[in-house]
């Protein structure tokens, strides 16, 4: 491949809760995603990129910044981004990059930019915490819980068109609008933008044709009989345990699913042409990705927060033409915090100080790099679990997660090259101990749960005080998205 002098653009386009699972690129032969498997065609398809934290606030901050939760302090959505850290928005700003955020990040509290030059288009709750939402009410035909991690959100599902959906559309609308002003405008600095989408997250709810297409295909998983402990506590915090959801209940979920998983693609194939259409992509590097998955049945859990592979693992598919060879395939155990040091490295520019991520620039240019290290650590500390600090480490063929020091809640450790399905725990097992042991130390250096622990809880304090605070005040939102009117929602039909 010949090797590009010109500085790219960079266009990264990010889902919230995609399961690449669902995606034809990536083995689903039920899932219709013919935008996604025609950029992984272009481009290059990876096997086993991870996000930072199977949650969406922790996982975007460090996507971000380039550094750990730990290093963040950021491991839940209660959690709010110091304005003193940097991100690589800022790194490429200074770098002579435009900066352009179109649409969903999560970030919370009053920097809704963390070094965007601009925001064209936002999102509902971009805005201190606790703000009241612009425009009409949000979700009139079924309950708020349905966005969130309960059996309500898995039990309320069905078709029609959502809030969540129109945002994305506008999203798109605007993004493809920007896209248009930039390809004949004067502007001589390449650009980095990010079209954040909120779909296919949660709730289950998809436009009719798409759910009715789905329910006809859709698949139940099979869960198996023993499982780690801490897959038992996660689906009984839940409350998904014990009575466990009836097969109808997953198909309608499921269906709602796959349809949104659709939805999301028919969205970004509508970018990919203007970006096509306009002329700019010879010199853009284009990137899919989503900030976590989603496990939609698997295992007999929903939604994210564990560190199964469709939960902890994400899409992510890089497209420059010239550069990267179209139809190839990565398993370099990659994550989200790679991504800053690789937009920085083609831009020419550099992080000035020390970040967790690394730049996949070699992987993508050649196919492979000698010197690549295949590990990555995910964490979490889980509000709904009285935060407990949690930690993942993927090395080579195994994973193994902790959860806290506390001996009811064993390690799970997985063979993924053998038992790629995650059904086997080898963690309570003698002959495994050697391996265990050695990632345990892995996984526990410079990782202080209980330290973790009570900072995590002071942090979410500060939240629902900052929270109430903003409930009294209702400040100023300007970046906040403006929802319709309610009636936006009439056609949702609950199954």
């Amino acid at each position: 491949m010949k090797m590009q002098t010109e500085r790219p653009n960079f266009l990264i386009i990010m889902s919230d809760q995609h399961s690449r699972n669902f995606m034809g690129a990536y083995g689903n032969k039920i899932v219709r995603t013919p935008n996604m498997d025609r950029l992984a065609s272009q481009g290059m398809l990876f096997n086993n990129m991870y996000c930072a934290s199977p949650l969406c606030v922790p996982s975007r901050m460090s996507f971000m910044t380039s550094c750990t939760p730990t290093s963040n302090r950021v491991w839940n959505n209660n959690h709010i981004l110091s304005q003193g850290i940097p991100t690589w928005a800022h790194v490429l700003s200074a770098a002579g990059y435009e900066t352009v955020l179109l649409g969903r990040m999560h970030f919370c509290g009053p920097d809704q930019r963390h070094g965007f030059e601009s925001r064209p288009i936002a999102e509902r709750n971009a805005g201190p915490v606790g703000m009241t939402p612009k425009g009409g009410p949000f979700w009139t035909k079924f309950p708020g819980s349905t966005s969130g991690q309960c059996r309500e959100s898995v039990e309320i599902a069905g078709r029609g068109n959502t809030h969540y959906q129109w945002g994305d559309e506008e999203k798109t609308r605007i993004s493809i609008k920007w896209l248009e002003h930039r390809a004949h405008s004067s502007e001589t600095r390449p650009f980095a933008a990010v079209v954040g989408y909120t779909l296919p997250h949660c709730p289950y709810v998809a436009p009719r044709e798409l759910f009715d297409y789905y329910y006809e295909h859709a698949d139940i998983p099979k869960i198996e009989q023993n499982q780690p402990e801490t897959i038992i506590r996660f689906r009984k915090l839940r409350g998904i345990l014990d009575p466990p959801l009836d097969n109808e209940r997953i198909r309608v979920a499921r269906a709602a699913y796959y349809g949104l998983c659709e939805h999301i693609d028919n969205l970004m194939g509508q970018v990919l042409d203007a970006v096509e259409n306009l002329g700019l992509a010879e010199n853009t590097v284009v990137i899919y990705t989503s900030d976590h998955g989603e496990m939609a049945g698997e295992h007999g859990c929903w939604w994210k927060s564990n560190y199964y592979e469709s939960s902890a693992s994400v899409p992510m598919i890089v497209r420059w033409p010239g550069t990267i060879a179209p139809g190839s395939m990565n398993k370099s155990i990659c994550s989200l915090m790679d991504i800053g040091p690789t937009l920085a490295d083609f831009a020419g520019a550099s992080f000035p100080y020390p970040v967790d991520g690394r730049s996949l620039r070699r992987i993508l240019e050649t196919g492979s790099d000698k010197t690549w290290l295949n590990e990555t650590f995910s964490e979490l500390s889980d509000m709904r679990g009285g935060n407990i600090p949690s930690r993942m480490i993927r090395s080579g063929p195994w994973k193994l997660w902790i959860y806290g020091d506390s001996a009811e809640l064993p390690p799970a450790l997985f063979n993924l090259d053998e038992d790629p399905g995650e059904i086997d725990d080898l963690g309570c097992k003698p002959e495994y101990e050697w391996i265990k042991k050695r990632l345990l130390e892995k996984i526990q250096k410079n990782w202080k749960p209980v330290e973790i622990s009570a900072i995590s809880k002071r942090q979410c304090e500060y939240f629902d005080l900052l929270a109430s605070w903003g409930r009294a005040t209702n400040p100023d939102a300007p970046d906040a998205l403006v929802y319709p009117p309610a009636e936006f929602e009439d056609n949702v039909e609950l199954l």
